[in-house]
């Protein structure tokens, strides 16, 4: 099929995960045409399988990341304040005992090991102490509280766990719906004039005439287009070094790490709303944080992951692993048995030769190559500092494009965001007032997922009926017609998994259905 040619932007975006999408909203906010190209579903790869956590990350102080923590921690609130419905604040409790142990690889282990090598690897409180001290300050908090000292021996956080913990340490950190964060960016970017196109698959790009030439291909039609841009940038998450090699036929030193990070959900193991850091006798850590209500999330592993066409999958051993782990603190064991589902991601971190996977760094990098029309080619990345990721990546663009505007991102509300994080509670309380068949926990899915926009969902429905077809789970047809024509959903599993997390509640015959009725739906929209 011929390639039909499509006008000239300013910058096109390879990749619809989070850096993509940041990138795509910052730069069309800046007064610059935009056009990005996802090959599957937004957020489908990385941007969906992460621990959902918006946080410094505690365990990098002890690799002395403390740029990277620090801008992660400044970021926390101000992510926060910006999209009140799909992150909120979260107490973690840090349980003690003196069999837990440093990582043996960490400059931190080193270091401690030379001055005091008779504390045998172990992580003193004293020094967990002071790492939260850091912690709380390093970031200039203003609305997550503090670092305290729990007695588990009286505080409903010890109930779940092993007698032998009796102190801990609660600190604070942010919750995030990961792949709904990448939608709100996408849709916010297309609404300020950029061209989103998922299910697109970029076949080649190269230089011709001072511009790049991009040739794409839909997935699902085959048809092919072209479109020229003045600059790209090559945000493809784990397969960023294939696209240079493969896409734009480039020859690079610049290499990226696949490291897998595999997760496990149980049904709900404790009974308080707080969020559990377990430090291993491996050195390793990992969260047990409450989920969807029903269900408690754990992980995370870090395996090398060698292709990136390789869909990663939690494997029986990793499983294993996850349920050894948190067994070692909960009371009652965890066995493969309690597991209800489980996910595997793929972090692409910049390849800085280091010896292990939990040691690879988790900044980022970005190459600019500017010997002809420019690429920026971005490697490693967390979720927390997308935006950041996204102000440092127009920094090193926006040169080309003197028109261009000032950062603009930082407080700016997400779509459904406009409100204050304290105001969650009275939010749902008027979606219950103006949606009186709803129930209370309809009403805190809705609020939670879409904000101040879940009366657009709703829309002027009087009762449940109104809202058309029934799927299970309160998900309603009037629900995924907003999803299909507002948020690129296609398919059953972009509303469960991506849009939602509503797979832990249907059955197979309500998703079978849900599938055939957005297959049908689609069809009779192209006929």
């Amino acid at each position: 099929m011929e390639a039909q040619t499509e006008k000239t932007v300013d910058l096109f975006v390879i990749g619809g995960g989070i850096n993509g999408c940041g990138i795509a909203r910052d730069a069309v906010g800046r007064g610059l045409s935009v056009e990005l190209a996802e090959m599957k579903d937004l957020a489908w790869a990385t941007s969906s399988a992460s621990t959902k956590l918006f946080h410094g990350g505690l365990r990098y102080l002890e690799y002395f990341e403390v740029r990277l923590v620090r801008e992660a921690l400044i970021e926390r609130e101000t992510l926060l304040r910006a999209m009140p419905h799909i992150s909120w604040p979260m107490r973690f409790v840090l349980p003690m005992h003196k069999d837990m142990r440093f990582d043996s690889e960490t400059p931190t282990s080193r270091v401690l090991s030379f001055v005091m090598p008779w504390m045998k690897g172990r992580r003193p409180s004293w020094l967990i102490r002071m790492g939260l001290f850091m912690y709380d300050n390093l970031g200039g908090r203003k609305i997550l509280p503090g670092t305290r000292t729990v007695d588990l021996t009286t505080d409903a956080a010890g109930k779940p766990l092993k007698s032998k913990f009796t102190k801990a340490f609660e600190y604070s950190d942010c919750w995030v719906e990961d792949s709904r964060l990448v939608v709100l960016n996408a849709r916010d970017a297309e609404a300020r004039g950029a061209t989103i196109r998922t299910r697109t698959k970029v076949i080649s790009a190269e230089r011709s005439e001072g511009l790049w030439q991009i040739e794409m291909e839909d997935v699902d039609s085959g048809e092919r287009r072209v479109t020229r841009a003045r600059a790209l940038v090559n945000a493809g998450g784990p397969w960023v070094a294939d696209i240079i090699r493969g896409v734009m036929k480039q020859n690079s030193s610049a290499g990226v790490r696949l490291v897998r990070g595999s997760h496990i959900v149980t049904k709900r193991l404790f009974d308080h709303d707080r969020c559990y850091f377990f430090q291993g006798e491996d050195g390793r850590i990992i969260f047990a944080i409450p989920y969807q209500d029903d269900f408690t999330l754990i992980g995370t592993t870090d395996k090398e992951h060698t292709d990136a066409d390789t869909a990663p999958s939690c494997t029986d051993e990793e499983a294993q692993y996850l349920c050894d782990f948190a067994s070692n603190y909960f009371d009652k064991p965890i066995g493969l048995q309690d597991i209800v589902w489980r996910y595997s991601g793929v972090r692409p971190l910049y390849d800085d030769g280091a010896s292990s996977a939990q040691a690879a760094t988790r900044d980022y990098v970005l190459n600019l190559d500017d010997t002809g029309a420019p690429v920026l080619n971005v490697f490693g990345g967390k979720i927390t500092t997308y935006r950041k990721l996204a102000e440092a990546a127009l920094a090193k663009i926006v040169p080309f494009f003197p028109e261009a505007t000032a950062p603009w991102t930082a407080g700016v509300a997400m779509p459904g965001g406009d409100f204050e994080v304290q105001e969650v509670p009275s939010k749902i309380a008027e979606l219950l007032r103006s949606y009186p068949f709803l129930t209370e926990r309809w009403a805190t899915r809705l609020i939670r997922a879409y904000g101040t926009e879940a009366t657009e969902v709703l829309g002027a429905a009087k009762t449940e009926a109104d809202l058309g077809l029934d799927f299970g789970a309160t998900l309603t047809e009037s629900e995924v017609r907003w999803l299909m024509e507002k948020e690129y959903a296609r398919t059953a599993e972009d509303v469960i998994w991506r849009r939602s997390k509503l797979g832990l509640r249907l059955s197979e015959q309500e998703i079978a259905a849900l599938d055939a009725y957005m297959q049908d739906t689609r069809q009779k929209a192209s006929a």
